[in-house]
């Protein structure tokens, strides 16, 4: 079946004309592994508060760092209690892959005026009609969504009709299902979608199906409900929804239930998925050979005390006490000199003396630090003892062992980050590809790109120039640069690895010890 052609997916008993069963291929069909993920192993792992996905984000960007694929989006459109919500989650239930939001059209109600709260209260007031949603609010946060930055969700309020105080903080979509009644409503809303569902169910199912949701949920009487469900509901679903039904690309009858349907979407939408698959690190082990170092580097000054710090932490014979030790003053070093980068105006102060000193302050609104766990965790305590108060974020990026590409698992950054001063933190960079997935991070967050210090003990050649072409205006600032990485993406002479000689481990671990409280595509 050719997408983009309108299709009722049926599988009624009956006339063989009106049943897309025989057409569509089995079940059981095999997918591809590179979207797909073992029914026997879910993508995540839940501990107290904290949500890990084992199965990371992989690459949204190019090698330049720009963003060259986007979210795909699903728009699911039917009348009220058509059973849109238990679609989607049939759709995210088969699907399989980390990294998917649900974004309801109910979070972008309009708020209410005292008035209109007056006829909300006696059921008088039509949250049926186009005019009850704010699609200009809709329009611009699913297009940001799609572009992969992060966004602010209302949350609404049924019983009081209003929105809630706190937002909801959406990031990382790689499938976006978005559902509502007015879905299809909005020319503008319309291109943003990559497929358009219609959820076609019984009236009759539908007016049950919201007279036990509007009593059991939303604290509402049955006469209010049904005094609503003939004055507003019906009529407006005769009138803006149902004809809406002709530019959906497929048709879903009976909901949740039909599940030919929903594998026929979710087939789509894995093919889409692996069309759109990135290969970011191969790209950058074969660039800017032979390039001068950028002027965006900045490398601590190679006195005989951090050639003799190098000596001690590079030596494969050091124990790990010393390791740690070492490396601690390496780290001081690193982020006093970092600091000097960033922008200060002069002050006036006045001494116990009664005289004026002319000195020096910060010229910014605030300091984050962000560690790319784990090895980047280790230079959080030289950050603290120098910035006083400074906030901390993190972010966990991971090398997928079979496309050797990074792959985000987790993050956590704190409110308002957009208008710091960014000190992202990494132990050692070899090719670069994983603090590109910091930095684009950051950026889809909003954090201004010449605010940004990407700040690391180690660095391959190959990773400054990575980041330095992707990111002109971040500036980086190391102890040393070697010359090359090997085979196995390690930087050579090296350090080793520092995560397992700092920590004592064999491996990576996946999170780190912290109380954190991530929640990897919204908080």
């Amino acid at each position: 079946m050719e997408y983009g052609k309108k299709a009722a997916c049926r599988s009624d008993s009956g006339s063989g004309e009106d049943s897309l069963d025989r057409l569509l291929p089995p079940v059981s069909t095999p997918r591809r592994k590179s979207t797909t993920l073992s029914k026997a192993e879910p993508p995540l792992l839940r501990t107290g508060t904290r949500t890990i996905y084992t199965a990371g984000r992989p690459p949204w960007y190019n090698e330049h760092g720009t963003q060259s694929k986007e979210a795909f989006v699903i728009g699911l459109c039917g009348g009220s209690a058509s059973g849109k919500t238990t679609v989607a989650n049939k759709i995210i239930e088969a699907l399989d892959v980390p990294w998917v939001v649900l974004l309801s059209m109910d979070s972008f109600y309009k708020v209410l005026s005292a008035e209109e709260q007056a006829l909300a209260a006696s059921n008088d007031y039509n949250f049926d009609h186009p005019g009850a949603f704010d699609f200009e609010l809709l329009v611009t946060t699913l297009r940001k969504l799609k572009q992969g930055k992060s966004v602010k969700i209302p949350v609404y309020d049924f019983t009081t009709h209003g929105r809630q105080k706190d937002w909801k903080n959406v990031y990382g979509a790689s499938v976006i299902i978005f559902e509502g009644i007015m879905a299809f409503a909005d020319k503008e809303l319309l291109r943003l979608l990559d497929m358009k569902i219609f959820v076609d169910t019984d009236s009759d199912i539908r007016l049950v199906r919201r007279l036990r949701r509007d009593i059991t949920e939303r604290g509402r009487d049955i006469e209010g409900v049904i005094k609503q469900y003939n004055k507003f509901v019906k009529p407006a679903f005769d009138q803006y929804i149902e004809p809406t039904m002709r530019l959906a690309d497929i048709v879903v009858p009976r909901g949740g239930g039909n599940m030919v349907a929903i594998d026929l979407i979710v087939q789509h939408v894995h093919s889409q998925l692996e069309e759109r698959e990135l290969s970011v690190r191969a790209l950058l082990a074969s660039a800017h050979q032979s390039q001068p170092l950028p002027q965006t580097l900045s490398v601590l000054e190679s006195t005989p005390q951090v050639r003799g710090l190098h000596a001690i932490i590079r030596n494969k014979e050091t124990s790990r006490d010393e390791f740690i030790f070492y490396s601690k003053r390496l780290m001081r070093l690193l982020i006093e000199h970092a600091l000097t980068f960033l922008p200060s105006q002069p002050c006036v102060v006045q001494t116990p003396q009664g005289e004026e000193y002319e000195g020096r302050r910060f010229h910014g609104k605030g300091i984050t630090g962000v560690s790319i766990l784990r090895a980047g965790e280790t230079m959080e305590p030289a950050l603290r003892a120098v910035c006083k108060d400074v906030r901390i974020g993190k972010i966990l990026i991971q090398t997928n062992m079979d496309s050797g590409e990074p792959e985000l698992h987790y993050l956590r950054l704190p409110k308002d980050i957009s208008d710091d001063h960014v000190i992202l933190m990494d132990s050692t960079v070899s090719t670069g590809a994983a603090a590109m997935m910091a930095v684009r991070v950051l950026l889809d967050h909003d954090v201004q790109e010449d605010k940004i210090l990407m700040v690391s003990l180690l660095m391959a050649e190959l990773g400054v120039h990575s980041v330095a072409y992707a990111f002109p205006q971040v500036k980086i600032i190391t102890t040393a640069v070697d010359k090359s990485i090997d085979d196995l993406l390690r930087v050579i002479p090296g350090i080793g690895d520092f995560g397992d000689r700092y920590f004592g481990t064999d491996g990576p671990a996946l999170w780190s010890d912290e109380d954190d409280q991530p929640t990897p595509t919204s908080s």
